[in-house]
């Protein structure tokens, strides 16, 4: 979408503008925005109620959403995850890596949101057309903790507080080489690659991107790596993998950003979703998950001295 504000929608609330240009149902448009995938005049806008000026142009990246919602969804039983926590209202998952979050390009099956679909169906209906109940997502290569909605009203909290940075998301990774401090911050806009779409890259037209990091351990033999806990302030696509390597540490193991190498080979990006904290979306209730890193990272920091 690339519009213009006509006379005859001045006034009108984000949401609904960008609804009816789509298509899209307020629920999907409602996550969109909170993810920044909605400009207005240049400028990302993560408030739906925000009203629209005649002239001003509009700008949603909903190829995504608008490609989803063809895909006919049924549940798979044979799609295998854990379940950590379940409530009426939410779904803690801990994702096992290799396992992808929702259909898109190249995976219209077997995925998370398929599995979820066999064990909880009541979600259909649940945020995007899809993608039901997701509000945030790993990489396939990624493990570790994902929240899901179960309810509508748990995914509307849910993306709002996530837009709100009111989540706490901690991760595990293993990067190459030693960092200067043992503490900081990486804040660089990510977009897509120009030159390869399916790459996300620092870029200037990005949407605004925030990493902190702690230096958790260095070790030098028989590589020079530093395992890192990394905190997500948004939750762009790759963020972390984008940031470090933007700060020539890339993490290992991760081909498509320059993270692997043979002197330390692993066969997926040393990522691990390692703790969540935050309020339940309903009832209020301060809630604290953590999951222990998979066999096959706890293995290869054995290796390490």
């Amino acid at each position: 979408m690339d519009e213009l504000v006509p006379s005859a929608l001045a006034g009108q609330r984000l949401d609904r503008v960008v609804a009816m240009v789509t298509g899209l149902s307020r629920a999907e448009v409602s996550g969109l925005i909170a993810e920044g995938g909605v400009t207005v005049d240049g400028r990302p806008v993560t408030t739906r109620s925000t009203r629209v000026v005649e002239g001003q142009r509009i700008v949603a990246d909903a190829a995504e959403l608008l490609a989803a919602g063809d895909i006919a969804l049924e549940g798979d039983g044979d799609v295998d995850f854990d379940v950590v926590y379940v409530d009426d209202d939410l779904i803690v998952i801990d994702k096992p890596a290799g396992l992808v979050v929702h259909p898109g390009s190249g995976n219209l099956d077997g995925t998370l949101v398929q599995g979820l679909l066999s064990r909880y169906p009541e979600i259909a209906d649940v945020g995007q057309a899809g993608r039901p109940g997701i509000v945030h997502r790993l990489d396939k290569g990624t493990s570790g903790l994902l929240l899901v909605a179960r309810s509508a009203e748990a995914y509307d909290n849910l993306t709002a507080m996530l837009a709100a940075h009111e989540v706490e998301r901690r991760y595990l990774t293993l990067v190459w080489g030693e960092l200067e401090s043992l503490s900081g911050m990486v804040d660089a806009p990510i977009g897509r690659s120009a030159r390869e779409p399916t790459r996300m890259t620092v870029s200037a037209q990005g949407k605004p991107a925030r990493t902190r990091y702690e230096v958790v351990a260095t070790y030098r033999d028989p590589v020079l790596v530093s395992l890192l806990e990394c905190r997500l302030e948004t939750g762009r696509t790759h963020q972390i993998r984008v940031h470090l390597r933007a700060i020539d540490h890339a993490v290992v193991g991760d081909t498509r950003y320059g993270g692997a190498k043979e002197s330390f080979p692993f066969d997926r990006p040393w990522l691990h979703a390692a703790a969540l904290r935050l309020t339940h979306p309903v009832t209020g209730a301060e809630l604290a998950f953590d999951s222990p890193l998979p066999a096959d990272l706890a293995d290869s920091l054995t290796l390490l001295h």
